[in-house]
């Protein structure tokens, strides 16, 4: 069968799309034009912005000699374009309906486990939801709780691992008492799989969750025993900080850490008592167990690497920030006879001397705040790499001394360049 999937490329829809691969179908992975044919580079991919694709007349070419669809499409926050409307409902609800004009009967929505009430991360997903279920299609719904896998992370699980690899402290939301019912990523995969190959299955709503509920501080042991790091001290985080650092994630980061990362963190993420039963009636799946999908994939030096420098990007990114804004601060702050005093031997005059000075502490001030805002990361990470070098350079040219100086700005400039080389090659393209 000749499968479409929208969010190909994510972390559900790459495993969805392994599964559909080895089980013999044919996948077109329906992903952002940047980044066609990035990650899965022997099936076809086609351009698609579920930002902007919102009538049903932009997707009915990519339909053609397409016999099923697989929404995986879905954004965490909100940024420009990308809102929970278009992402979540417009831009799908103009698939399904190009999928009624074109014929395509089989749709597969993968949505999220929660209540409406929980944000508009789910409401929107559970109106997309309804949406669906008025067409005339042979519909189904997924929707999935956590979801994890031992061979890879990305957002959320990511984050978790990470908290989980903390040394010697676990930090718990509450006391950790959240239930959980999560699933593998590779069970995801197979339930999508289950769905094509049982069309009798159609126009119903399956919860896709794991076979035992955990609470949150459970989930963590597990990950933190199978990374193989040693006891840790239980740390309860008040929940008003909880949802403090998710505002702060919210407004001012850009990965996992938001607000409906926050919900979950609070109020757990579970399914209903027959949720499991059905699925092996339905879809003649079991899901496993976190301990067994642990047990059946152990963890390597890279997955312990990942687990524990996870947050020293953050860290970085925001003091090579502060480190930007106290050179511009200084750069002003620092008396025009001190400039010129301190460029001395310099060929150019004084005036000019100081004019540079002020605009490279105004350059600073300004590339050290758009860091920090995370302002269009790649960019500014680069032009802070250019100055720097520049900075560099220039130096040495007009004061060959510096060259000789073991202290001189050279060297003392090489681990600045390192960490913003290291930063720019690890910043996630969106």
């Amino acid at each position: 069968m000749r499968v479409l999937v929208t969010g190909a490329y994510g972390f559900i829809g790459a495993h969805i799309v392994a599964a559909l691969v080895a089980a013999g179908h044919d996948v077109v992975c329906a992903v952002r034009g940047a980044r066609l044919d990035t990650r899965f580079p022997g099936l076809d991919a086609i351009a698609c912005d579920m930002a902007r694709d919102l009538r049903s007349e932009d997707w009915l070419p990519r339909l053609a000699g397409i016999e099923a669809v697989v929404n995986c499409a879905g954004i965490l926050r909100e940024r420009g374009a990308d809102s929970y409307a278009a992402v979540h409902e417009q831009a799908p609800l103009a698939l399904f309906r190009a999928c009624v004009q074109a014929g395509v009967r089989w749709v597969i929505q993968v949505s999220a486990l929660g209540d409406p009430t929980d944000g508009e991360f789910i409401a929107s997903k559970h109106r997309a939801d309804a949406a669906l279920a008025a067409l005339e299609l042979d519909w189904l719904v997924l929707r999935p709780s956590l979801v994890y896998s031992a061979h890879g992370s990305y957002g959320g699980s990511s984050l978790l691992r990470a908290q989980a690899g903390l040394p010697g402290l676990l930090p718990l939301p509450g006391r950790g008492a959240q239930p959980l019912q999560p699933i593998a990523a590779e069970d995801v995969g197979l339930a999508v799989v289950a769905a094509l190959a049982r069309p009798q299955v159609a126009r119903e709503v399956l919860e896709l969750v794991g076979p035992e509920v955990l609470t949150l501080r459970d989930y963590l042991l597990a990950w933190r025993r199978w990374l193989g790091f040693g006891h840790a001290y239980a740390l309860a985080v008040p929940m008003p900080l909880v949802r403090l650092a998710c505002a702060l994630g919210e407004h001012l980061g850009n990965g996992p850490l938001g607000n409906t990362i926050g919900r979950m963190l609070e109020r757990g993420n579970a399914g209903a008592a027959d949720a499991v039963p059905r699925l092996r009636e339905r879809l003649g799946l079991t899901p496993r167990s976190l301990p067994r999908a642990l047990a059946e994939a152990p963890s390597h030096v890279q997955d312990r690497w990942h687990a524990r420098l996870y947050f020293c990007l953050p860290l970085l990114r925001v003091s090579m920030a502060l480190l930007w804004i106290g050179s511009g601060v200084v750069g002003w702050l620092t008396p025009a006879t001190d400039v010129v005093a301190a460029t001395h031997g310099s060929s150019l005059a004084a005036g000019s001397l100081l004019a540079l000075a002020r605009i490279t502490a105004s350059a600073d001030l300004l590339l050290g705040a758009l860091c920090l805002l995370r302002w269009r990361p790649h960019l500014v990470l680069g032009l802070m790499l250019a100055m720097l070098l520049g900075y560099t350079f220039g130096i040495g040219i007009a004061w060959p001394v510096h060259w000789l100086d073991p202290f001189g700005g050279l060297l003392k400039n090489l681990p600045l360049v390192a960490a913003l080389a290291l930063l720019l090659a690890t910043e996630q393209r969106r």
